[in-house]
């Protein structure tokens, strides 16, 4: 099996050029070239930074307060609850402000279980922390009432699809890594016709130096990573407090033995000892950089690492706010990112992503490299079954 790459010619560029992404257009007919006209998102993408950005600064609140308490020795779950709640509320909000008028909203809660007896207290206290996030900002002259709160979660209820323009959020992807103090990601993406046309990834704890430097705690507290990429429009990574941003490119390596890559901290979530075999093909001698969340994309497109390996139990279905924001922040910094058939990820179907066996990630030189130890792992792997 091989992938099928399609090429495209851009007038800024001089040869033809890999194009295989979250957001492939339709194949041109044959009298035409491909072009790929730029839009410009430049509103949408003011507020889904601003929106993430809040929502950061809410989840760094909770997550300062949980590590400062005992809470965890009582396997209390409520801090995440608040932060990826109080998140979610922040970010509909902050859209639905910008975008009265045609606000779709994919997200991964509801306000279901805030609503039944004995959530009130919970609910106070994301109602809190929003409107507190929401003062503290002054872009905002509003108080959200309780009930506003849970009808901001609400709006995150759309099934998404092939039609109009949906945004998508994780509003905490990486629960566990909050809980613990290590990685996790505010996710959001903008779906036009089933395609990213744009990701924001706030990673709240990730240094904004390379983890090959500085590891994944930053010695001097140098933490808080914004990615944010348009369809057409390259890459860049700024610190969380706003100052200036840079471009980014995915890893130029090319010599497998070379590359580092990343794969989930919970064992849980992806087969270590699939991932392992395949390093183990491509001759890979770097260990495996563990971490939560999307913060795997963001590190990727910075070049932290080669290969990000996303490969889930068998049964696992992946839902799209857990990849489209990370997915275009990679492919516009030059990576490549299919499932394991060399497909490209499917965002136009609803909620879930339809995959066969689970995500790689890398740069377009590594890329047949990769598919082919992982076409050889599976096989392997299946058969000794």
């Amino acid at each position: 099996m091989s992938i099928n790459w399609l090429r495209f010619v851009s007038p800024s560029l001089k040869k033809p050029s890999l194009f295989h992404l979250c957001h492939l257009p339709p194949p041109p007919s044959s009298s035409s070239s491909a072009v790929i006209v730029a839009m410009s998102y430049d509103k949408e993408l003011a507020a889904a930074k601003k929106a993430a950005s809040l929502a950061a600064r809410l989840c760094q609140k909770v997550q300062k307060a949980l590590l400062q308490s005992d809470v965890q020795s009582k396997n209390d779950k409520s801090p995440v609850t608040v932060a990826d709640y109080g998140s979610q509320a922040l970010v509909s909000f902050v859209l639905q402000q910008e975008f009265p008028d045609n606000f779709s909203l994919v997200a991964e809660e509801d306000s279901k279980d805030l609503r039944k007896d004995g959530g009130q207290e919970i609910v106070e206290r994301i109602t809190k922390l929003v409107n507190d996030s929401l003062t503290s900002d002054g872009s905002y002259n509003v108080t959200l009432s309780t009930e506003g709160v849970l009808k901001a979660i609400d709006n995150g209820r759309s099934e998404g699809g092939s039609q109009g323009r949906h945004w998508v959020l994780d509003p905490i992807d990486g629960t566990k890594g909050f809980l613990r103090g290590d990685q996790y990601a505010i996710a959001l993406a903008l779906l036009e016709g089933g395609k990213v046309v744009l990701g924001v990834l706030a990673c709240p704890n990730l240094p904004l130096t390379s983890l090959s430097d500085a590891g994944q705690h930053s010695p001097n507290n140098k933490v808080g990573c914004l990615f944010f990429a348009v369809v057409g429009g390259g890459t860049y990574m700024q610190p969380l407090d706003g100052s200036s941003a840079v471009k980014v490119q995915v890893s130029a390596v090319e010599n497998p033995e070379e590359a580092s890559f990343f794969e989930s901290y919970e064992a849980a979530h992806s087969m270590h000892d699939l991932s392992s075999l395949i390093a183990q093909k491509l001759g890979v001698k770097a260990p495996p950089v563990r971490i939560d969340s999307q913060a795997k994309y963001g590190a990727l497109s910075r070049g932290d690492g080669a290969i990000y390996l996303r490969l889930p139990h068998k049964g696992y279905r992946e839902k799209i706010w857990d990849h489209a924001a990370g997915c275009i922040v990679v492919t516009e910094a030059g990576g490549v990112v299919t499932d394991a058939a060399g497909q490209p990820l499917d965002f136009s179907k609803g909620k879930y992503l339809d995959l066969d066996t689970g995500i790689i990630v890398t740069n377009q030189k590594l890329m047949p490299l990769l598919f082919n130890a992982v076409r050889k792992s599976i096989q392997e792997k299946a058969s000794s079954l």
